[in-house]
């Protein structure tokens, strides 16, 4: 079984629109929804469709961490609510892993939504870094549950949790990255933002990151350059960061149940 990982902050736009295309699935999945503090409805939104919801502290990573560690499946699939899922990406996880024992996760295409000419330069830069080992948790990671569990899992720091466990996922073993279907995402983390900015700052937390600064200090770096959240029906809503949200919000207190790396293979 396939258990889906979504960890969530304020997504009542986003999140039924993947929800339902997970519903349009045919392998075996459950899917496990876990909130960092909504404002929104983003919570009932889950339990409207019968999926189990999850609470936790803020931030992306320990959002995952939580939803990891009460999953079911021996594998494990991270998504982000603004994720386009394709009909057929889960079985395509189900054929790759049973094809292969040797291929212990990965990841899928990137393509970015909208018409920009940003979000068009971006679809072809991300599969080039694939190419290298370098990739996000917006591409849907996927990994077997025994590697996840012997690699640690994902860490609850604030930022650049999926590039701190893609780093030691792909010197683990061989991974792969799954071209059809491919997964869509949204471009929304580029509005109101300059692009030469974001490079700039994209290219700065990556040497801090691999100079060994702190995650901490690296979420103060980007929040103190992000855009300020616009407010949606009285709720601040945020684009969405590359790596992790680093604004802290109100936490819910009700219990819901709603040394090289190996070359990857793509497929």
């Amino acid at each position: 079984m396939i258990s889906i990982i979504i960890p969530t902050l304020n997504e009542e736009r986003l999140l039924p629109s993947l929800l339902d295309a997970i519903c349009q699935q045919s392998a075996d999945y459950e899917v496990i929804v876990v909130d960092g503090g909504s404002r929104d409805r983003t919570l009932e939104v889950a339990g409207d469709h019968g999926v189990r919801a999850l609470l936790s502290p803020p931030g992306r990573g320990t959002g995952i961490c939580v939803g990891a560690r009460e999953a079911r499946g021996d594998i494990l699939f991270f998504l982000h609510a603004d994720t386009t899922l394709l009909p057929g990406a889960l079985n395509r996880i189900d054929e790759v892993l049973s094809a292969d024992a040797r291929i212990i996760g990965g990841n899928f295409r990137l393509v970015f939504d909208g018409d920009s000419l940003l979000s068009r330069w971006l679809t072809p830069v991300y599969a080039r870094l694939r190419a290298i080992g370098l990739y996000y948790g917006d591409s849907g990671i996927f990994v077997r549950r025994s590697v996840y569990e012997a690699l640690g899992g994902f860490r609850p720091i604030a930022l650049l949790e999926d590039l701190d466990f893609v780093r030691r996922f792909e010197r683990f073993g061989q991974t792969c990255c799954i071209k059809d279907p491919p997964l869509i995402t949204s471009s929304r983390r580029f509005e109101r933002r300059h692009p030469l900015a974001m490079l700039c700052i994209w290219i700065r937390l990556h040497v801090l990151f691999w100079l060994g600064v702190s995650p901490d200090r690296l979420a103060e770096i980007y929040s103190a350059q992000a855009p300020r959240p616009e407010t949606v029906g009285g709720v601040e809503s945020f684009a969405k960061r590359p790596d992790g949200p680093v604004d802290q919000c109100r936490r819910r207190t009700a219990d819901l149940t709603l040394d090289q790396d190996p070359p990857s293979k793509r497929l």
